[in-house]
């Protein structure tokens, strides 16, 4: 399908709703929250198709020209007949006032694509995670979560890849550039268009800058979309570093750290949704600087780097800066109006057996899943027995910036990992920030949270074994 006169600046679920009249995607939220504007978008991969759900309602409509696009009016035969996860729905009771079903569907759809249509079965692990960005307000989850354990009972509906890939490859290679959205899909390409274009709004996975449509009603004139670029899209692993690339996503990214860190896997499902970590990427978040992201606490308690990109005089400059160095205020860093953040360098653990390292990862949020923190604390250890040889701290929700805990470092650094440590370093971390008052935490609570998630930290690296409530399972 051929559309012209789109502004850059329009919704997916805008597009599909008010002007190709297609009401099965629903709107709940408008700030991809609660999930019923669901859709699933693949791209080609080689020969085959990756499938993703997303939030259509902060999705940019531009962001998936060339890609192919399911809603829940998709998925039956023409004939009438149910798809597997539509199906399974029905045996399973799983649509209560059926206003969030379309969302649910196109989320399980996506899971069947990953996981059923490859010969893999679904535990309910695996169906949280994928149903983790979808909000039922009828509160029936059992049956959805049961439904989707089930849809390998069902059969049919296999997707032919084949046709599907060969059109993308065309739309491809005829794509036209767009005046006031530009995908560039070389990193030269990109630089050289923030160059002409140092004003317009850089973008990856959107889903904070969709809530500036939405929820800011901010008009966006003109957009770069950095994520058909090649080399950004990569994760590359050196003996003492991971690069990743600024259009990998928040669960690609995750995945990639948890490989050397594994206590990051359970972190990064908190972080949102699987349909944000779907879309939104790790530079992105980076990027935005906002002083409650989730990523940075941990980038700054690992000691990564950004580093930063301009096309200046007819060649590409780089520069690498520190994560604690790289913010200046609130929302605001060190990248300069024509610079692109390429990539996160994070250093792997080192293999020194004198001083292994030990990592804790904190957040508190009111909902346990897809909800932005009130405080979270991560703690990097190296202890040489029961003395701490080094260590760092990265906080967020407690300064205008994201921010490393400098004087509670001080505080623990040299000394015996003891109680008595622990009660010096509690009150020095909660004397360290001056947090706000808003709806999310009161500052007092802020402060007391900081020193809790101290005494967890604490627990845990020496040793206790009953410290999360998920350890009581």
């Amino acid at each position: 399908m051929n559309l012209g006169n789109v502004p850059p600046d329009r919704t997916l679920l805008d597009l599909l709703r008010e002007d190709l009249r297609l009401s099965a995607t629903k709107e709940g939220c408008a700030a991809g929250d609660c999930g019923a504007c669901t859709v699933v978008v693949a791209e080609a991969v080689g020969d085959q198709l990756q499938y993703r759900a997303v939030n259509s309602c902060i999705k940019p409509a531009h962001a998936i020209d060339g890609r192919a696009l399911w809603t829940a009016a998709d998925l039956a035969k023409p004939d009438g007949e149910l798809h597997p996860v539509q199906r399974s729905l029905v045996d399973c009771h799983g649509s209560q006032c059926g206003f969030c079903t379309p969302g649910f569907v196109m989320s399980l759809f996506a899971l069947y694509q990953r996981t059923v249509a490859q010969g893999q079965s679904v535990d309910t692990h695996t169906a949280q995670q994928a149903l983790s960005g979808n909000l039922c307000r009828c509160t029936g989850y059992r049956p959805i979560v049961q439904a989707a354990c089930q849809m390998q009972a069902q059969t049919g509906h296999a997707i032919q890849e084949g046709p599907i890939v060969s059109a993308l490859q065309d739309l491809k290679a005829t794509a036209q550039a767009h005046p006031t959205y530009s995908r560039p899909t070389t990193l030269t390409g990109l630089l050289q268009a923030r160059a002409r274009k140092p004003q317009a709004q850089l973008i990856a996975g959107a889903t904070d800058a969709g809530l500036w449509l939405t929820q800011g009603l901010r008009s966006m004139p003109n957009i770069i979309d950095l994520t058909r670029v090649e080399a950004l899209q990569k994760i590359e692993r050196y003996p003492k570093h991971i690069a990743i690339g600024a259009a990998v996503n928040l669960q690609d990214a995750f995945d990639a750290l948890a490989q050397d860190r594994p206590v990051i896997g359970p972190f990064g499902e908190r972080f949102a949704g699987w349909p944000v970590r779907q879309s939104g990427t790790l530079g992105g978040n980076v990027a935005n600087g906002s002083p409650i992201g989730d990523s940075m606490p941990l980038l700054l308690a690992l000691g990564a780097q950004v580093v930063l990109l301009a096309w200046r005089k007819g060649r590409m400059h780089h520069r690498h800066v520190p994560m604690d160095q790289f913010y200046t205020g609130y929302r605001q860093s060190r990248m300069r109006p024509d610079e692109v953040l390429g990539w996160i360098v994070v250093p792997r653990p080192h293999s020194k057996k004198s001083a292994p390292e030990w990592l804790g990862a904190y957040k508190v949020s009111k909902r346990i899943e897809d909800d932005i923190s009130a405080v979270c604390l991560v703690v990097q250890l190296h202890l040489n027995g029961d003395r701490i040889l080094d260590v760092c701290i990265g906080t967020g929700g407690v300064a205008a910036t994201p921010v490393r805990a400098l004087q509670t470092e001080a505080a623990l650094r040299g000394k015996v990992w003891n109680e008595a440590t622990l009660e010096q370093a509690q009150m020095a971390i909660r004397q360290e920030f001056s947090p706000l008052d808003d709806l999310r935490a009161s500052a007092a609570y802020r402060r007391n949270l900081l020193g809790q998630l101290l005494r967890r930290a604490w627990l845990e690296s020496t040793g206790s074994t009953v410290v999360r409530l998920e350890d009581l399972s």
